[in-house]
Order: C-alpha cells, then structure tokens, then sequence
C-alpha cells in the first residue's frame, strides 16, 4: 500500500504540515482502495519515510478522572471537552504526553516531551504541565488511564494544500476491565488534517464513494468496550464496523475496573 508514491522526510513535512491546530475529518476506508485513489493523484502527495520504513507501531493511552468527564464531554458534544493522552512511537521510543482540546470546529493539539517508560502514568511533571495548561477542566491528579489503543500507521503530506492523510490498519483497544477489541482488518483509519476547509485528499475519497465517520479512537473504544456507557455520537459506526450492540441496562453488568497495565 501507497509503495507507488515518492518519501518524504519528517522535517518537511512539519515544515509543510505540522498541523497543531487543524481541522480533522475521519473516514473508515478498505485499504485495498487507499492505494490505487492516492497513487492515481495529479502529483504533489509523498509518504513519510524514516530510515526506509513507511509503516509505524503507534500507541496512545488515555486518561480520565472518575465519572469520565474527558468521555462524556466528547460523547455529548460539549464545547469543553478535552482528551489527555500519552502518545508512544513505539520504532524510536519517543512518547509525548498530550492534551487535546476544541476551538470552534478546530482540534488544538499541545504537547510535552515524556519519557516512554512513563506513558502509563501522569507524573508530577505532567501534572504540573496539565495543570498550567488552563484547559483541562479536571484536577490532573486525578487522571488515570482507562484506555490504551495501538496501530500501526502510515503518513501521506499532500504538498500543495498543506494538508496530511494518516492511514491507521490493525487498530486494537484494550482497557482496565480485562476487555479488549478491534476494528476489523478489511477497514482503516483514514484521517484528513488541514489547516480548515475540505482539500483535494478529501474530494479525492469523496469520489471513491467515501463519506466522514462520526469516529474518536478514544470515544468508539470506550462504547464499544464498556457498553453500558452512551454512545449515541457514534452508534452507526459502532453497530456497521465493529458489531457493538448497547448494553441491556442492568445495574452492575459490567465488571468492576482494575489497574491499566502498559508493557
């Protein structure tokens, strides 16, 4: 997949498309597909190569405080809502501890170097860091990992619109209940990030029939592994590409949470 189009560097493509504050749309795409629509563009697209490889193992681990306001805020589209993460790179060991906030339509990404053996925890640096942010309306000390999801990622810079596709395959949540699942192997991950408006990268999936997905790694993770959480926002989704049905409503028919390992 996407083997036909030239490399481009990491510094580049920050240089072209850093994106920290960007709007994303989200498409769930065959991957057979992806190749073929990208590789038939009028030009200016390139895959991020590092040391000849264009494929690379992703991890994030995400955080919320007791009653899940980090989830419920995306789940009920409130304008505060907030995701804090930590996001592992998992071929060099480079991991970023993470906040995610909204700004009108557009996603503000801030970020803090972190060390990889830590990325299961906040520390007290990270608390620290959270908390002089001013955007995460709940106490950092009260973060704990709920949700940890791994991919292996690819990176397409479209040159002339500053803009960047990732393709997400092999996408797998696990979290603090003994649960785990994944989206099915014949779909990926396809983001669009762009500075604001639809791009060519959007029409060119458009044209292939292919429409934005109410989709949050964080938010479908979380329905699809604790079903007895809302997830009006993503239901469809849920339902077509992972087989999620809602939870019968019973009181206690969840197991009890324990602690998140990250090994």
């Amino acid at each position: 997949m996407l083997g036909a189009l030239p490399s481009v560097g990491l510094a580049e493509l920050l240089a072209v498309a850093e994106l920290q504050t960007r709007v994303d749309r989200k498409y769930l795409v065959r991957p057979a597909d992806l190749g073929p629509l990208l590789e038939g563009a009028d030009g200016g697209l390139a895959v991020l190569e590092i040391e000849g490889r264009r494929r690379f193992d992703y991890e994030s681990v995400y955080f919320d405080a007791p009653g899940l306001p980090s989830f419920l805020g995306t789940a009920r589209g409130r304008r505060r809502c907030f995701k804090v993460r930590t996001r592992s790179y998992l071929d060099s060991g480079v991991c970023m501890l993470e906040i995610k906030t909204r700004a009108a339509e557009a996603t503000v990404k801030r970020r803090l170097d972190y060390e990889c053996g830590d990325r299961g925890t906040v520390t007290a640096a990270g608390r620290a860091w959270i908390e002089a942010s001013g955007v995460v309306p709940v106490a950092a000390g009260a973060l704990e990992p709920v949700l940890v999801t791994r991919y292996v990622r690819s990176t397409v810079l479209d040159r002339r619109s500053g803009a960047r596709l990732t393709c997400d395959v092999g996408l797998r949540f696990a979290d603090g209940r003994g649960r785990s699942g994944a989206l099915g192997g014949d779909l990926a991950v396809v983001e669009v990030k762009s500075p604001g408006r639809a791009v060519p990268l959007d029409r060119l999936l458009w044209a292939a029939g292919y429409r934005p997905e109410p989709i949050s790694k964080y938010g479908t993770g979380m329905a699809l592994l604790r079903p007895e959480l809302p997830a009006n926002k993503w239901n469809r989704t849920l339902r077509r590409h992972f087989g999620w049905r809602p939870a019968d409503g019973r009181a206690g028919s969840a197991p009890a949470p324990r602690r998140l390992s990250v090994v």
